[in-house]
């Protein structure tokens, strides 16, 4: 009840001018949004940062700008959603770019490899969020090639929500139990058809509007195809319709009729 209250006072609060301009002049999809969703938007905003830490690394000083910024993109995942705004999300790690992290691979024979892979971004199940600040910019500044860092790293956030990185987020909105079921039968096989579909198109080099990085495993998909909603909604929509209905549904959103 608390938590509830105080959230409700932050989204009733005027939203900082400091803040709408930055998000004006810094977020291309912002002035695109009906008016009643930038408000919306703006309140979700405020208890995100209200909320979640922030922490550079690597030397990075990280500025009010960056985090709203990545406020903005992050909280445009939870328009007209009932939220509990990433209730997992501590902190949100931000490098100036690509970090190097240590790995261990499964060869076999109960042998392990260490090594090291570059990253850009990842997403923790519980705790953090870390992304490259280089890889942000490009996100934001080139939104036709659909690789968006804040976009997929929270679409995985989204997904943990029940427990598990499987590219099947919770699906329940409160419709009664044969609507849950339904919705959910759809949901698996859309996403299963075009998962498969995106396989196969990778396997045989074949181009498509979504990034091949979405031909991993479904959690990657459901982040890659999160991507593409909202970068490139027309491409999408034109080229893969059941997939671009099951994300208009899941995110109550249509970014291919924004202006």
């Amino acid at each position: 009840m608390w938590k509830r209250s105080q959230r409700k006072k932050l989204r009733a609060a005027p939203f900082p001018a400091e803040w709408r301009r930055i998000a004006e002049a810094n977020c291309p999809f912002y002035a695109r949004l009906p008016e009643a969703d930038r408000r919306e938007l703006e309140g979700n905003i405020q208890v995100f940062l209200a909320e979640k830490q922030f922490e550079g690394c690597g030397g990075l000083e990280v500025t009010e700008e960056m985090r709203v910024r990545i406020a903005a993109y992050a909280c445009l995942l939870l328009l007209h959603r009932d939220t509990d705004y990433y209730p997992d999300l501590k902190t949100v790690l931000v490098y100036p770019g690509a970090y190097v992290v240590p790995t261990t691979r499964h060869v076999g024979s109960g042998v392990y490899e260490e090594g090291e892979q570059t990253r850009t971004g990842e997403s923790w199940r519980e705790g953090a969020v870390v992304l490259a600040w280089d890889a942000v910019l490009s996100g934001i500044h080139n939104p036709d090639a659909g690789d968006n860092v804040i976009l997929h790293e929270f679409a995985h956030q989204l997904d943990y929500e029940d427990g598990r990185a499987d590219g099947a987020p919770l699906l329940d909105r409160g419709e009664s139990l044969a609507e849950q079921k339904r919705c959910s039968a759809d949901w698996s096989r859309v996403m299963r058809a075009e998962f498969e579909q995106l396989r196969v198109r990778v396997q045989r080099g074949q181009v498509s509007v979504l990034r091949d990085y979405g031909a991993t495993n479904p959690a990657e998909f459901f982040a890659v195809a999160t991507e593409c909603f909202f970068c490139k909604p027309h491409e999408l929509q034109q080229n893969h319709r059941d997939l671009y209905e099951q994300m208009q549904w899941y995110y109550q959103q249509d970014p291919a009729r924004w202006k």
